[in-house]
């Protein structure tokens, strides 16, 4: 999986990600007003099962959708990507970087370092 999704395809999967099996309506529902149209949100689910995202399964006239791809993977590919692109592959320049810009405190670093460690 090294595709990567324009935003209204993650927004899509974002919501696929939420329900994990659903129609197109469904989907739309989900969405944030102005809704698209059906048309839109059919076809962007469509590129989703072209780029094996996403697989569908039969149900009354239509389809139901569900991801083929984990959020997990996907995000940490992306990460990967942001690393890679801005950082030049250095995760503690990524680190630094989110430090600085965002002001994070010293017990929010400690919160981070403590989660990590419970991982290992």
């Amino acid at each position: 999986m090294s595709k990567q999704l324009t935003k209204a395809e993650e927004q899509i999967m974002h919501i696929l990600w939420q329900l994990e099996l659903c129609t197109v309506k469904e989907i739309i529902a989900e969405l944030p007003t102005p809704k698209p149209a059906y048309n839109t949100v059919s076809t962007i689910v469509r590129i989703l099962e072209d780029k094996k995202f996403v697989d569908h399964e039969p149900f009354g006239k239509g389809y139901k959708y569900f991801p083929l791809v984990k959020k997990e993977a996907y995000s940490n590919q992306s990460l990967h990507k942001l690393m890679d692109g801005y950082f030049g592959g250095s995760f503690k320049s990524m680190v630094s970087f989110f430090v600085e810009k965002n002001d994070v405190s010293l017990e929010e670093m400690e919160d981070v370092l403590n989660e990590i460690n419970k991982k290992k």
